[in-house]
């Protein structure tokens, strides 16, 4: 398809789809495309391309896809004031970090940054905080990199290192967020950038969220701390954070807001993405350190082997695998097998705790993350099966090097790189029902 716009007017793109511009002057968040760049915008994005002169472009466009044309620019004047006030200050490394609701713009906001600061000359870092929609690193993992380039997508760039948390959202992993995006950062300012923008997820309703963005921003020391807001919906986190240079910008114009179908569906491509070329390995058990999802006990075993023969004794049985965790026993049992409900109760009874029951094969599909012997992260997994006989981990991963740790993650992918809902950890339910059936 050819199209042609007027200077001072805005081609709005949204994917998928590919775009070249073959003549003009076009800018997308501040960066200058070329007669030579095809852009290509990825399902569930959009890019605005603005016409610094009249402009012909050579558009492709895919299922759903969608063009309009919209007078002016879509940036908004305060992000040119915004990139203004960075210039301004005499501090180096200066950290910016960005807040924002679901779908207000702030990885545009911080893409226009970027490429104003990259025509500066500066040195670079962005630090990707947001789980969910993550653009530096796979999905579920906070990450950054280095930027020597304009770009029009950060979900081009390769990150230089990243930390799992496991799950989309950082309400239940907020301490493991902090504390993975200050290591980062840290290490960012041992490599001698001008500026460092944080980018984080768009969790802000309610007294837990406002807690946790105040913490983020405490821990991370921030020069700046820009807030997009359409009204008032981040008036609560202005006020919590009066000690930081506040500065609100604007909602653009031209964000559009996606459903939870649809930002799940742009995970699943960043699942597809990182998984690429991966095989099957068979690791073993021994050899790993394995962290994280404690729901099947893993990594752990019980020590106290006169007190696990008791429990063999009180369960009837002697299960693949038998965790005892600070607040509850992990079982993990064959596929075909059972355990009475009785039983059950009777090793509660005697060990105080609550015991969650499993069988092998419920663990395939959990997402795992893959570190070395110094904790540099290689990549993304995901686990097939667990051989309790053999003590081996196989995973399906493209990680190369040596592994020295996995981190099983809250998150289950089916075969096609979709997520699935996971098991749940209290399943006594579901033994209860099959009880009464006997």
């Amino acid at each position: 398809m050819k199209r042609t716009i007027e200077k001072g007017k805005t081609l709005l793109v949204d994917g998928p789809a590919s775009v070249t511009a073959t003549s003009g002057k076009v800018t997308v968040f501040g960066s200058i495309v070329g007669s030579t760049n095809k852009i290509v915008i990825r399902e569930g994005k959009r890019l605005p391309f603005f016409a610094e002169q009249s402009a012909a472009f050579d558009i492709s466009l895919g299922e759903n896809a969608n063009i309009e044309e919209v007078e002016d620019d879509t940036i908004p004047i305060s992000w040119s004031k915004a990139t203004e006030e960075i210039r301004g200050f005499q501090t180096t490394p200066l950290t910016a970090i960005v807040l924002g609701t679901v779908d207000s713009g702030k990885t545009s906001f911080c893409t226009y940054l970027i490429n104003k600061l990259l025509n500066k000359k500066s040195r670079v870092a962005i630090l990707d905080g947001d789980l969910g929609q993550s653009d530096i690193g796979p999905p579920c993992t906070v990450a950054y990199t280095f930027i020597v380039r304009p770009v029009t997508d950060l979900f081009n760039l390769k990150a230089e290192n990243a930390f799992f948390a496991g799950v989309t959202s950082p309400s239940k992993v907020t301490t493991k967020v902090v504390e993975g995006l200050a290591t980062l950062k840290k290490e960012i300012l041992g490599n001698n950038p001008d500026v460092v923008v944080i980018n984080t997820d768009g969790w802000v309703e309610g007294e837990d969220a406002v807690k946790y963005k105040v913490r983020l921003v405490e821990e991370l020391k921030p020069e700046l701390v820009f807030c997009i807001q359409r009204k008032e919906e981040l008036a609560l986190f202005l006020n919590n954070l009066e000690r930081y240079r506040r500065i609100v910008v604007d909602f653009p114009t031209a964000a559009r807001q996606r459903s939870s179908e649809k930002r799940k569906n742009i995970r699943e491509l960043g699942y597809v993405k990182y998984l690429r070329d991966a095989k099957i390995q068979s690791l073993p058990l021994d050899w790993l350190k394995i962290e994280g999802n404690e729901v099947l006990g893993l990594g752990k075993t019980h020590q106290n082997i006169k007190r696990a023969r008791k429990i063999y004794e009180l369960l009837g049985m002697r299960p693949l695998h038998l965790a005892e965790l600070r607040d509850k026993i992990c079982i993990v049992i064959g596929a075909r097998h059972w355990i009475d409900w009785e039983c059950i109760k009777k090793v509660e009874e005697y060990t105080k705790k609550k015991i969650t029951v499993f069988r092998k094969g419920e663990e395939k599909g959990l997402l795992t993350a893959l570190y070395d012997g110094h904790k540099k992260f290689l990549g993304i997994g995901v686990l097939q099966e667990i051989d309790y006989v053999r003590k081996v981990m196989k995973i399906f991963t493209p990680a190369s090097r040596e592994i020295s740790t996995v981190t099983i993650g809250e998150v289950k992918l089916d075969k096609n790189m979709k997520e699935i809902p996971t098991f749940a950890e209290d399943n006594r339910s579901e033994f209860m029902k099959f009880s009464k059936l006997f």
